[in-house]
């Protein structure tokens, strides 16, 4: 996986993040870059250290069965990259479909123990990405190493999470459906890539 790959493989699953910034910044009287730093570390915080377990955890696994795990490695990287990146079509589509994300009335207070909540259930997920990270590892390379690929999806979800609590906070929650959408079809595209890649 090459380091413009994992650029987009950290786009891709950050926009879960930045939906529910864009909420949070929609839901609060006023945004500060205090505010907005706090939202898009807890994201970036947690989109780093989920993929960073799933890749440990699966080395661990991978490690007694690495002959079955060197065939296999493509097509695990490739059914959960569309597993994801489906999940996410449809939660984009549902959203649309019921009148947008934001559609049903929020909580205002954004306090850290709902921030707390609100990482880990948009970031738990990224344990799959780390499985596919040590797969990619195994069946090819991984151009910038495990810390390099997490620090780097970390890193542009605090970015991204940060810029989008003010989008949600101007712009209400236009963009938050299309996130979704996004996201999916960046995650399946890279999963085919990986896929179509083991047989070349």
């Amino acid at each position: 996986m090459s380091y413009w790959e994992i650029l987009l493989l950290g786009l891709a699953v950050s926009m879960d993040a930045c939906a529910v910034a864009m909420t949070d910044g929609m839901t609060q009287k006023k945004i500060t870059p205090a505010k907005a730093l706090l939202i898009g570390g807890f994201f970036g915080f947690f989109q780093f250290l989920m993929p960073l377990i799933g890749y440990f955890i699966t080395g661990v696994i991978a490690n007694a069965f690495l002959s079955v795990f060197e065939k296999i490695s493509a097509w695990i990287a490739f059914g959960l990259l569309l597993f994801l990146g489906s999940k996410m079509l449809w939660e984009g589509v549902s959203d649309l479909r019921n009148g947008g994300a934001c559609a049903v009335p929020r909580d205002n207070e954004l306090t850290v123990k709902k921030l707390f909540v609100q990482a880990v259930a948009t970031s738990i997920d990224a344990l799959a990405v780390g499985v596919t990270l040590k797969m990619t590892e195994i069946s090819s390379y991984l151009s910038s190493g495990v810390w390099g690929a997490t620090t780097t999806i970390g890193v542009i979800t605090l970015a991204l999470s940060f810029v989008a609590t003010y989008i949600g906070k101007a712009m209400g929650c236009k963009l938050a459906d299309k996130a979704n959408l996004v996201g999916g079809a960046v995650l399946i595209g890279i999963g085919l890539k990986i896929f179509i890649g083991s047989f070349l």
